[in-house]
């Protein structure tokens, strides 16, 4: 098994909303960054546990868990010229960009903030405390998952 951060911004897809999808699951689609998408493509399991993350807001950080249940597989809204997440130049014989489905496991009572976060001495890898590193999708250690997980219970 490994872990997950996923950034969402709350206005457009929550935490909340994944938790009120039909059986709590939801494909997690609009991924156009080759690395986060190559992530999800070559990395992210069945299984996998995903800390939900809301970016772009007022109360930024960790908020909740989900679960991998379904890998990696061809993102339609790619094709789709009415969705904001449109890519004229995929091929349909050969498309750019996939999603993955989570199943929603938690909503944490308290947000974790991002400054929390960086003031744990034992999280120095995870791209949310490396300087440049923006990605939407990144791995999470499994030591740090864990006292992640530990913060935010």
């Amino acid at each position: 098994m490994q872990y997950w951060l996923f950034k969402t911004e709350p206005d457009a897809f929550s935490i909340d909303d994944l938790a009120n999808m039909p059986k709590q699951t939801e494909h997690w689609d609009g991924i156009r960054n080759y690395q986060a998408r190559n992530f999800l493509r070559d990395e992210v399991k069945l299984g996998d546990q995903v800390f939900i993350y809301h970016s772009s807001c007022k109360d930024v950080g960790i908020v909740g868990l989900a679960e991998v249940v379904k890998e990696g597989y061809v993102d339609h809204t790619q094709f789709d010229p009415d969705s904001k997440y449109y890519d004229p130049k995929s091929p349909q014989d050969k498309p750019r960009w996939v999603m993955v489905d989570l199943q929603f496991k938690q909503k944490f009572s308290q947000i974790l903030p991002l400054k929390d976060i960086k003031a744990m001495p034992d999280i120095t890898e995870i791209g949310l405390v490396k300087k440049g590193h923006r990605l939407s999708i990144m791995p999470v250690q499994q030591n740090e998952f864990e006292s992640l997980l530990r913060k935010c219970q």
